[in-house]
C-alpha cells in the first residue's frame, strides 16, 4: 500500500474534482485525485462503440456556460454546432405528426397560449428565487411541498400544455417523474440556465458540442494535474479529526493507496458518499440530507447510420413528443463525419419499462419509436448503443442528483457546508450550471478558493 502525504486530497476525477485539484496547485498546494474507475470524466465519457465514437455521457455546451467555455478555450478545445436546418417534429398524444419550425411546438391555440403563460410564470419564479438559493423565496416551502405535476395543474387545465412543460424538466432535466420532485427544484433548474424560456429552447441549451468529446475537458485537466492523479482507486474510508476537533486533517483509504492530507474534497454525486466509509461518522444533518437526494433514471440511446437520411427529406433531427416512448430526439453527428448519428432519450419510469424487456425487444422498441418521428428508415441503424448510467458502479443513475418533495428548502442551505476539513464539489450542488459541466467546473473553482482561504486563515492563526 502506497501512503502519500498530501494538502488536499480529491475524491473524484470528474471535471470538478480535477478543476479543483488543478487550481490548488496553480496555488502552490500539493494534491492527490483519487478516482474509482480506470479513466478520468465521471459523467463525461467518449468511447469507440462498433467503430463509432459516441459520446456516452454529457455532450452539449450552450452559450450561457462561460466556466466551460473558458475551460475549453484555457485548455485548446474546439467546439462545433449542433446540426439543426430543417423541420422539426412533434408527435402529439393522439399519434398526429406534425412538421414545424420555431421553439413552440405545433399545438393548438389555446394550448400554445396556455404554454406561453406557463412558461411566463416559470420564468418569473427562476427570476425572483435565483440559483445560489432558492429557499430564500417567499414561496420557497410552499413551492417545495408540491410536486412539479401537481403544480403545474393548479395553474393550468390545458393536460397538453402541462404535459409539454413538464417534459422540458422532468424528462429533458431531472430525469425523473414529475410527481417525484417539487415545483421548486423546477424553478432551480430554471434559474441554473437562467430563465426556463433558455431550457424550451433547444437551440441555446443544445447550442454546440466539442470535436474529439466532452470528456476531453478532464482529460487535458488531468494531463496538467499529472501523475497526481491515480485511477482504480475507490476511497473506502475516510478519517476525519471529528466536530469535537480532537485531531486535525483526513486519511483517505483507497484500494491502492493512502492519503494523508490536511483537507479533503469529495468530488462525486451525493448518492455516492455513502460509499465512503467515515471515521467518525459525519453528523446527523448530513446522514439526513444525503438520504433525500437521488438521481433520475435516463436511456440515452445513440444510433447511427450510414448516412444523415433525414437531411433529405428536409428535416432536422429534432423530435418532441411528451407521450412517446423516446420523448426527444437530436441529429448528433459528429464533427466531420460522413455518416448520420441520432441521439434519442428515453426517461424514468419509460426507461423502467424498457429495462424488462430482452436487449433485443428493447432495440426493437426504441428504434420504431424513432421511427414514428423520421421514417421506416431509422429502422436500419448500423451502430446501435445505449448508456445505462443507473447500471454504472460510481454513478448509478443521471443526470444529477436533486431533492425528494420538501428536501430543497430543508437541506439546500446545508448542502456545501464542510464538515471539518471535508468539503463537498460537483455538479449536483451548483447553482449556475447545476447538472452541466459549466457547474462543476464552477464548483471546483469556487471549493479550491474555500480551501485556500481556510488554508491562509490558518496560517495566520498559526502565525498569531
Amino acid at each position: 500500500m502506497e501512503i502519500l502525504e498530501r494538502d488536499v486530497v480529491v475524491i473524484g476525477a470528474g471535471p470538478s474534482g480535477l478543476t479543483a485539484a488543478h487550481r490548488l496547485q496553480q496555488a502552490g498546494l500539493s494534491v492527490a485525485v483519487l478516482e474509482a474507475r480506470d479513466r478520468v470524466g465521471g459523467r463525461t465519457w467518449t468511447s469507440v462503440i462498433d467503430g463509432a465514437m459516441l459520446e456516452i455521457g454529457g455532450q452539449w455546451v450552450s452559450p450561457d456556460q462561460t466556466a466551460l467555455l473558458e475551460t475549453l478555450d484555457e485548455l485548446g478545445l474546439e467546439t462545433f454546432p449542433r446540426y439543426r436546418e430543417g423541420d422539426s417534429i412533434y408527435l402529439a398524444e393522439d399519434g398526429t405528426r406534425t412538421r414545424y419550425t420555431g421553439e413552440m411546438f405545433p399545438v393548438s391555440e389555446q394550448t400554445q397560449a396556455e404554454m406561453e403563460r406557463l412558461i411566463g410564470l416559470l420564468d418569473t419564479l427562476a427570476a425572483e428565487a435565483g440559483a445560489t438559493a432558492p429557499w430564500t423565496h417567499p414561496l420557497a416551502r410552499e413551492l417545495d411541498t408540491i410536486s412539479f405535476h401537481h403544480w403545474l395543474r393548479q395553474q393550468s387545465s390545458d393536460e397538453e400544455a402541462c404535459n409539454n412543460i413538464g417534459l422540458f424538466i422532468a424528462g429533458g432535466m431531472l430525469t425523473k417523474p414529475a410527481h417525484s420532485f417539487s415545483a421548486l427544484q423546477a424553478v432551480l433548474m430554471a434559474a441554473s440556465a437562467g430563465s426556463f424560456s433558455n431550457l424550451v429552447d433547444d437551440n441555446f441549451i443544445l447550442d454546440r458540442r466539442v470535436i474529439g468529446g466532452l470528456q476531453r475537458v478532464s482529460e487535458r485537466l488531468a494531463e496538467k494535474v499529472g501523475n497526481d492523479v491515480v485511477l482504480n482507486s475507490p476511497v473506502r474510508t475516510l478519517r476525519w479529526g471529528g466536530e469535537d476537533g480532537e485531531s486535525t486533517g483526513v486519511t483517505a483509504v483507497s484500494d491502492h493507496v493512502t492519503v494523508h492530507a490536511r483537507y479533503a474534497i469529495m468530488a462525486v454525486p451525493p448518492n455516492l458518499y455513502s460509499r465512503v466509509s467515515f471515521e467518525p461518522p459525519l453528523p446527523r444533518r448530513q446522514h439526513q440530507m444525503h438520504q433525500h437526494q437521488s438521481l433520475g433514471l435516463v436511456i440515452k440511446v445513440h444510433a447511427v447510420y450510414a448516412k444523415p437520411f433525414w437531411r433529405e427529406d428536409g428535416l432536422s433531427g429534432t423530435c418532441f413528443s411528451p407521450s412517446a416512448l423516446v420523448q426527444e430526439v437530436y441529429d448528433n453527428t459528429n464533427h466531420g463525419d460522413e455518416r448520420g448519428t441520432l441521439v434519442g432519450f428515453v426517461s424514468d419510469e419509460k426507461a423502467d419499462a424498457m429495462f424488462a424487456l430482452t436487449p433485443e425487444e428493447r432495440r426493437q422498441r426504441i428504434l420504431d419509436s424513432i421511427a414514428g418521428y423520421l421514417g421506416p428508415e431509422a429502422l436500419n441503424a448500423e451502430v446501435y448503443y445505449e448508456s445505462d448510467w443507473g447500471a454504472e458502479e460510481w454513478t448509478r443513475g443521471a443526470y444529477a442528483a436533486s431533492f425528494d418533495l420538501g428536501g430543497l428548502h430543508r437541506y439546500g442551505p446545508d448542502q456545501l457546508k464542510p464538515v471539518g476539513p471535508i468539503y463537498w464539489s460537483c455538479s449536483d450542488l451548483a447553482a449556475e450550471g447545476y447538472q452541466h459541466v459549466d457547474g462543476a467546473i464552477r464548483m471546483g473553482r469556487q471549493t479550491a478558493e474555500r480551501i485556500l482561504a481556510a488554508d491562509r486563515a490558518s496560517s495566520a492563526a498559526t502565525r498569531g
